[in-house]
């Protein structure tokens, strides 16, 4: 079982494919989605987020932290946090676990658990860069949504697809992306 969660950055659209993809390949994928992720929605999306919530088989409140993603018994192999903000970052990074979000991945991290960390912002300052490597250095991965310029791309939505299929290499999860080489 894979949990992701989208937090308030541009880029909403790779964790919106991610779950599109994880449901075509029947992968249960449980979701939270953070209240500035739903403004970005709302701004950025011609989407509902109803419609999002649909994608994923189970979805919880972002403020209850009394929820199953918040335990360390309930089994969740994998957490994409997906885009990540830097608030979130650092919030994980020092262990500040003011909400389901960042309390899941506290547990992931406890737990010895895949915590992928798809980070937004640039330019990059020391700060983000410390807390990006004390977190690496704890086995998460960090996986800024670069673009591939080798796939030579048509479109955005070719760099949405191979920017999700990259991540979901990183948990394991094969979604057909085309390879280097391969164009």
């Amino acid at each position: 079982m894979v949990l992701i969660a989208i937090t308030g950055a541009t880029g909403i659209q790779v964790a919106i494919r991610i779950l599109e993809i994880l449901n075509d390949l029947e992968v249960k994928a449980e979701l939270i989605i953070s209240k500035a992720a739903k403004v970005v929605i709302e701004k950025e999306m011609d989407i509902k987020i109803s419609d999002i919530y649909k994608l994923a088989s189970k979805h919880y409140d972002f403020e209850d932290i009394a929820a199953a993603p918040a335990s360390g018994s309930y089994k969740i192999d994998k957490m994409v946090i997906v885009p990540c903000t830097m608030k979130t970052l650092s919030a994980i990074a020092n262990g500040y676990s003011n909400n389901l979000i960042t309390r899941a991945a506290d547990v992931m991290l406890k737990e010895k658990r895949k915590l992928v960390l798809v980070v937004r912002e640039s330019p990059f300052n020391a700060i983000h860069l410390e807390n990006m490597l004390k977190l690496a250095r704890l086995g998460v991965v960090i996986a800024p949504p670069l673009p591939s310029y080798y796939i030579k791309p048509n479109s955005v939505e070719d760099l949405i697809n191979h920017t999700a299929g990259r991540i979901l290499d990183q948990i394991g999860v094969d979604s057909g992306i085309k390879r280097w080489g391969e164009y």
